[in-house]
């Protein structure tokens, strides 16, 4: 799925964003809104990950949705 489908059904797929980081909080989810870059950032904040580590996991679950 691409990243314009991601941001258009974010409340359907927050779940699944959730399910997969199970760290991130409801509200972090909601602040998100689908976008990309501010997943990356926030994947990286909560799991103490480099930004390459959190980009190709965020990319992997993106293919997966």
């Amino acid at each position: 799925m691409n990243w314009d489908q991601i941001e258009g059904n974010w409340k359907q797929l927050k779940g699944k964003a959730k399910a997969n980081w199970g760290d991130l909080t409801d509200d972090e989810l909601q602040k998100v809104e689908g976008r990309r870059e501010e997943l990356v950032g926030l994947v990286q904040e909560k799991y103490g990950k480099a930004r390459a580590a959190a980009e190709r996991e965020v990319d992997e679950w993106s293919h997966g949705v």
